[in-house]
């Protein structure tokens, strides 16, 4: 029997399946499309996706194909980056999304994980011991547990019945890579004045002649499974927007996109499990979709090992949804908030003014940021230390880097004291006894997804902590 199958081979699937590898699990990923694809939706990672990527030891990988960009601004509301952000990242990867597409199944094969392509799931039925996935042609596989990292379309999703309240896209985008036939500067100088009124414009270089074009449609497709907008289509609304096309030409690609925003109701039936876009969509403003995505995984995958295992304690599993859900919702929130920002009504207009004026203060900069960024996330672990329930950021050791220590997946106790111990755990939870001068506490437990389960100095407490996360000791 399979261990986990995970529908869908986007950047959510793969980084699922990876984090499963790395606990041994035997992991079937499959993909209904033939080929990877070219469509670049998001352009970069945030804090916390480069965070989660330090932690597993992929960061020089992302870094040798991404560019970094100052870490300021909402809506297009251009500020400076706080200080002393909460990351030992303050910045923003620019990296398309083919190439994080293929750095993460990269590494998903590296550790053994199966990928599948041209393989559609149509169907499931689940039991107490496990799930049976039909294929497209046939097949039909069984598994313990089951993922639908499958997309805003989600076949998983629609097969559990879960319900997927919103609203439905009240304006659409036009997107591609292509040609443009007129000089930098002119096109530059056309751009920013259309900019003026038209916050969701945009056409910008991306090497080799090329440009990134984002048009407002000139109405909204109700049917999503249309077929891509035509170069003519694009044509006609830049004529329409900007008074002119650009002359482009020769498109890599063209996809259009919409502002619907919609939140399934539940993240889990029985042994299935939703992740990413089909567990939640929203307008890219903010760049925020791939992101969540790849954190839900990063959340999800060590649990789902610890059931396989047998050591999961009683509601773990159930924990995924109360701690990404809200998560979730918060950033649904955040670009709806966005589009209000960039819309050209006055009256938005005149709230966008006031959100830059109160951005000037520090605070409300950092707490925009943060949220955009993830790093301001807290789940809900009880009453405590503010630094529980939070994920740490990585902090300079001794001996070396905290992240260096976390490439395995598993927990850490970080034992500044010396005088604690998590023997019981030993094959769940790594004891590093080290010190640092950015961490002012005694010791504290994280999670392997980097949250901090326990803060404090007491062995009685850490004990009923460590049973709390990683279940019953050995021996």
């Amino acid at each position: 029997m399979i261990d986990v199958i995970v529908a869908g081979g986007g950047p959510t699937g793969v980084m699922l399946a990876s984090e499963l590898r790395l606990h041994g699990m035997h992991v079937l990923v499959v993909e209904k499309a033939e080929e990877p694809t070219r469509i670049v939706r998001s352009l970069g990672l945030h804090a916390r996706s480069i965070e989660v990527m330090d932690q597993r030891g992929l960061l020089e990988r992302f870094l040798e194909h991404g560019q970094k960009y100052p870490i300021g601004g909402f809506a297009g509301i251009s500020k400076p980056s706080p200080e002393n952000l909460d990351t030992a990242h303050p910045y923003i990867l620019g990296i398309p999304q083919p190439t994080t597409d293929r750095l993460l199944t990269e590494r998903a094969i590296e550790l053994g994980a199966e990928i599948r392509r041209g393989c559609e799931l149509v169907g499931l039925s689940q039991d107490d011991d496990g799930v049976t996935a039909e294929l497209a042609d046939g097949t039909q596989l069984r598994s313990r547990y089951l993922v639908g990292c499958d997309g805003g379309r989600s076949t998983v999703r629609r097969l559990l019945g879960i319900g997927f309240p919103g609203e439905p896209a009240s304006t659409e985008w036009l997107l591609g890579e292509m040609q443009v036939d007129v000089p930098l500067d002119e096109l530059m100088a056309v751009v920013a004045e259309v900019r003026k009124t038209q916050l969701g414009f945009g056409v910008g270089p991306i090497g080799d002649g090329a440009c990134r074009v984002v048009v407002p449609a000139e109405t909204v497709t109700e049917d999503r499974t249309v077929p891509p907008p035509t170069l003519d289509e694009v044509k006609q609304r830049l004529r329409a927007v900007a008074g002119t096309d650009f002359g482009v030409h020769s498109p890599r690609w063209l996809s259009r996109f919409g502002d619907a925003t919609r939140l399934a109701e539940r993240y889990r039936v029985g042994r299935v499990f939703l992740a990413g876009d089909a567990a939640h969509i929203h307008p890219p403003l903010g760049g925020q979709g791939l992101n969540l995505g790849i954190q839900d995984a990063f959340n999800l995958g060590w649990k789902l090992a610890a059931a396989v295992k047998g050591w999961a304690p009683d509601g773990l599993l159930d924990s995924y949804q109360p701690e990404r859900h809200p998560v979730a919702e918060d950033v649904l929130d955040i670009t709806r908030a966005q589009v209000e920002l960039i819309s050209v009504d006055p009256a938005a207009q005149a709230v966008r003014r006031m959100v830059a004026e109160l951005m000037d203060f520090e605070d409300v900069n950092r707490y925009l940021i943060e949220k955009v960024a993830a790093i301001g996330i807290r789940y809900d672990f009880g009453e405590g230390h503010e630094l529980l329930g939070r994920r740490l950021r990585d902090v300079e050791l001794t001996q070396g880097r905290l992240y260096e220590r976390m490439h395995d997946g598993r927990g850490l106790l970080l034992d500044q004291t010396g005088g604690l111990s998590a023997a019981g755990w030993s094959d769940r939870v790594d004891h590093v006894v080290d010190a640092s001068e950015e961490l002012d506490v005694p010791a504290v437990l994280l999670r392997p997804d980097g949250h901090v389960a326990w803060v404090g100095e007491g062995q009685q407490d850490l004990l009923g902590q460590l049973s709390r996360w990683f279940g019953t000791p050995l021996g």
